[in-house]
């Protein structure tokens, strides 16, 4: 497996990680605790030493299951994890007070089993606390030894300089993909100018751009797509032309569209780590042959050429959840 910097920071991990929370959160029901840790060593045995959690998946589940998945191998893994929502339940509303902020990092530790958190994420902003008071407290814990890295999720620009300025971010983690180039305007550029590393999550499109989805999908109780405007029957069916598009690249360089889509974000930016996530062993190793994927000038001409002709249909979130991003 190849590795990547995040930004300045030193911070060297895998080229590409493994997002967790599905295997007990957002995506129906949670895998077997046994099955789950399973996956997540099958991940270290391949190469990937980069794990993505928060107390809010689950709640508490997945930092339980991460937890006691990477305790063999700690100090060869780097652990991210986050703070931010009230009670670490997301649909209770955003809270970054600095005393939360203390308390999320002491129970986060005692389910991680360890005693540092690698990566810190600020899982959302919260408008009722100033950016510099969150950058503070988790300054204060990096002075504590008990985390080593700032991140901010689904930040913006405007808050990931006023953090910086207090606690150098290390990694600023938003949704990024084929299908959701919005980064690329103002969260990017900024990243580059500060040193920053970028961490796609849902770098598939939440599975969409696998192939694997279509217009007759039908999703379990409990996955959150089926509220996703985007995911909607109708606006499935017409995006499918995407897929289509990705496939055909796909098939001439002897690869699966989820392949070329992760190598297409890690040919944007060297400091760029996407983070997949799966429930399935033979999906986890597809997506790790991606960092093996070699995308030439004239791939990327074809896949940008089809990027600018293809509309995607339907917003990634409904408005209550949208207005939580980009703060």
């Amino acid at each position: 497996m190849k590795t990547r910097k995040l930004g300045k920071s030193g911070l060297e991990v895998s080229a590409i990680g493994l997002g967790c929370m599905g295997l007990s959160y957002g995506y129906g029901p949670a895998q077997e605790k046994a099955a789950a840790i399973s996956l997540i060593r099958a991940a270290c045995d391949e190469g990937v030493n980069f794990f993505d959690t928060a107390e809010a998946y689950g709640p508490f589940v997945n930092e339980e299951v991460v937890g006691e998945a990477l305790a063999p191998m700690r100090d060869k893994v780097v652990v991210a994890t986050k703070f931010g929502f009230k009670d670490g339940i997301s649909t209770a509303g955003v809270d970054s007070r600095p005393e939360r902020i203390r308390a999320v990092a002491e129970a986060s530790l005692m389910r991680l089993k360890t005693d540092r958190i690698d990566l810190f994420y600020q899982h959302r902003v919260d408008p009722n606390v100033p950016m510099e008071d969150v950058a503070g407290a988790v300054k204060e814990l990096v002075r504590a030894g008990k985390v080593r890295h700032f991140g901010l999720s689904e930040a913006g620009v405007a808050s990931i300089r006023r953090a910086h300025s207090i606690q150098s971010v290390t990694a600023v983690q938003s949704e990024y993909s084929m299908w959701w180039r919005a980064p690329q305007a103002e969260v990017l550029p900024v990243c580059e100018e500060l040193g920053i590393g970028f961490v796609p999550f849902a770098p598939l499109g939440r599975g969409f751009l696998t192939g694997k989805i279509d217009q007759a999908t039908s999703f379990a109780s409990g996955d959150f797509r089926s509220l996703l405007p985007r995911f909607s029957p109708e606006n499935r069916a017409t995006n499918q032309a995407l897929v289509e598009r990705i496939a055909a690249i796909a098939a001439e360089k002897r690869a699966t569209p989820a392949q070329i889509a992760l190598g297409w974000l890690l040919a944007q930016r060297p400091w760029i780590v996407p983070i997949p996530g799966t429930t399935k062993l033979v999906r986890l190793q597809e997506n790790i042959r991606a960092a093996a994927i070699e995308l030439t000038a004239d791939d990327l001409r074809q896949i940008g050429d089809a990027l600018a002709t293809i509309q995607v249909q339907g917003e990634r979130y409904p408005a209550h959840l949208a207005a939580r991003t980009g703060r």
